[in-house]
C-alpha cells in the first residue's frame, strides 16, 4: 500500500528532494514550507497525490491547520520527516537573547508542535514512522555552532525518548543525522549569523565564516540519494533509531566514540565514587 508523507521545510533542499523521490515512487506527499509557489513549481501543479500547504513551524496554529487539511484529504498520514530549520551561526557570547529563541523557536519547539499535531493521527492508525532530520551537529559540538548544536542534540534526546513512548502504538522514530550536504544550507537562505561581534572573538569568528562560505556548494553528501535512502527506511519493519548520513557524519561518530571511549578510560574511576557507600 502506497503511503502519505508529511515532509515540513519541503521547498528547497533534501525536504524538496523527498517530496520529489515520494511522488516518483507513487505515494503522496503533503509538502510543507512557508512558499507554496515554490513547492508547486518545482514538483508540478495538478498532481492528485501532492497537496502543497504553507506552514511556518514557528507558528503553532499552523501545524494544526496543516495536518487536519493533510487528513481531510488523504485521511491518513504514515511518514513523517521533520525537516525545517536553520542555522544559528556565530559564537555564543555574540549571540542575543532574540537570537537564541528564535533558534529553538523554530529548530526544536517547531519541530515538536508539528510532531504533538501529527501523533493522534498516527495513534488511531496504529502505525507510523517519524523521520527527524537532526545533524552531526547533534553528535558534536564546534566552536561558532553552540546554538545550532544545542538544537540537534536536543533533537536527538527528544527523538530517542519519544520512540520509546510511542513503539506501542506501532510508530517508529529515527533521528536522521547528516553530514554536509549539496544544499543550499550554508547560503543565508538557511544560515544566519550573530549581529553582534566581540573584538575578542572577532578573528576566529571571520575564520569559522569563511570555512563554511568556502564549502557551500561543495559539500559531498547528495539529497537525492539520502530522499531514496529515506524511502527504503520507511519500508523497514525493524528502522534505525539513528541513521548517519553520509561519510563526514560516519568519521563524526566513529571521532566521538574514541573521545568517550578516552575519557572513560581515563576519569571512569574518579566517576564511580560519587555514589553512596555500601551500607
Amino acid at each position: 500500500m502506497s503511503k502519505v508523507w508529511f515532509i515540513t521545510g519541503s521547498s528547497r533542499g533534501i525536504g524538496l528532494e523527498i517530496a520529489r523521490a515520494a511522488l516518483t515512487a507513487g505515494e503522496s506527499v503533503v509538502a510543507t514550507g512557508r512558499d507554496t509557489r515554490a513547492i508547486t513549481e518545482a514538483l508540478g501543479a495538478g498532481n492528485e497525490r501532492l497537496l502543497a500547504l504553507t506552514l511556518d513551524v514557528a507558528e503553532p496554529e499552523q501545524a494544526t491547520a496543516a495536518v487536519m487539511a493533510a487528513v481531510e484529504r488523504f485521511e491518513r498520514i504514515d511518514v513523517l520527516v521533520n525537516n525545517a530549520g536553520y542555522g544559528q551561526l556565530g559564537m555564543f557570547e555574540d549571540s542575543s537573547p532574540a537570537e537564541v529563541e528564535q533558534q529553538y523557536r523554530v529548530n526544536v519547539f517547531g519541530t515538536m508542535d508539528v510532531t504533538r499535531a501529527l501523533l493522534p493521527v498516527m495513534r488511531k492508525q496504529r502505525s507510523g514512522h517519524v523521520f527527524t532530520i537532526t545533524s552531526i551537529g547533534g553528535l558534536r559540538g564546534g566552536a561558532g555552532c553552540s546554538l545550532y548544536c544545542s538544537t540537534k542534540f536536543a533533537l536527538e534526546g527528544w527523538s530517542e525518548s519519544l520512540a520509546q513512548e510511542v513503539a506501542g502504538f506501532g510508530i517508529h522514530v529515527t533521528a536522521v543525522e547528516p553530514g554536509f550536504f549539496r544544499t543550499d544550507f550554508l547560503e543565508s537562505s538557511s544560515v544566519r549569523y550573530a549581529a553582534k561581534e566581540i573584538d575578542d572573538y572577532a578573528a576566529e569568528s571571520q575564520k569559522i565564516k569563511a570555512f563554511y562560505d568556502a564549502r557551500s556548494r561543495q559539500q559531498a553528501g547528495d539529497p537525492v540519494k539520502l530522499a531514496k535512502v529515506l524511502l527504503q527506511l520507511a519500508d523497514e519493519n525493524n528502522p534505525p533509531l539513528h541513521f548517519l548520513a553520509g561519510s563526514d557524519a560516519v568519521g563524526v561518530l566513529e571521532q566521538r566514540i574514541g573521545r568517550d571511549k578516552e575519557e572513560l578510560s581515563s576519569w571512569g574511576h574518579l566517576s564511580v565514587t560519587t555514589d553512596h557507600e555500601a551500607s
